[in-house]
């Protein structure tokens, strides 16, 4: 379904879902791409440029003045951070967009641990624990229309994995798998046949060794000029 669209289609199922997961607005088009209400103290908005330009870049960078806007840009960041215009940029950890066909998965849960999964408003949440109850891993995915992919036959939904942690100390241990593997089952039994996510550079390991396929770098920044150094923000 999705092996042929491009990126700025990508893109657009990709915040569709993502707006669903995080409860935000609906994107609002712009000339050059999308801006989403977020409605967090860190994460007021955000600007999605599919394409950017040279010129989008300088002048959305340049006239903006709210902190805490964030801004990703598909496109990589040797290419596209030069164009930032104005101090108070600072860069976050860089994205990787990805997809993958859904199929039905049954992953074996390792020795000490129980997944939980549960489905409320188009969110689809997995919860991994031990069985004295500590938190080892969470994720979730947000189901969006398969409409941004305009003119092409598949599903009524996309779905969009979201927040994928794993405690420290239960890292290396499966359990990125087990949440992952866990999540497109559901999604796959929800009705979606094809998934997108933009994960760091520290999941795209684990991603690619479950089928996921890379399809265009992320460049992500947060705006703050009270800020006096650059420090890891609110992912992607």
């Amino acid at each position: 379904m999705l092996d042929d669209a491009t990126v700025p289609e990508l893109v657009r199922a990709w915040i569709s879902g993502w707006a669903v997961s995080r409860g935000a607005a609906e994107p609002l088009p712009r000339p050059w791409g999308w801006t989403i209400d977020v409605g967090q103290p860190r994460h007021p908005w955000r600007h999605v440029l599919p394409a950017p330009t040279e010129q989008d870049v300088r002048e959305v960078t340049g006239g903006t003045t709210v902190p805490w806007t964030w801004l990703k840009l598909f496109d990589a960041e040797d290419r596209v951070l030069p164009w930032v215009t104005g101090p108070g940029w600072h860069q976050d950890v860089p994205g990787h967009l990805m997809t993958l066909p859904l199929r039905p998965e049954h992953p074996a849960v390792p020795a000490g641990y129980r997944i939980t999964t549960w489905s409320r408003g188009g969110v689809v949440r997995a919860l991994v624990r031990t069985t004295d109850g500590e938190f080892a891993a969470r994720g979730q995915l947000g189901l969006g229309p398969a409409t941004p992919l305009a003119g092409r036959t598949g599903p009524e939904l996309l779905a969009v994995a979201d927040q994928i942690e794993t405690a420290p100390a239960h890292r290396r241990r499966g359990l990125g798998s087990l949440l992952m593997r866990t999540l497109q089952h559901e999604a796959h039994a929800a009705g979606a046949r094809a998934a997108l996510l933009v994960g760091t550079t520290e999941g795209h390991a684990l991603y690619r060794h479950l089928g996921w396929t890379l399809r265009a770098p992320m460049a992500s920044l947060w705006y703050d000029p009270a800020s006096p150094a650059d420090r890891p923000g609110q992912g992607s």
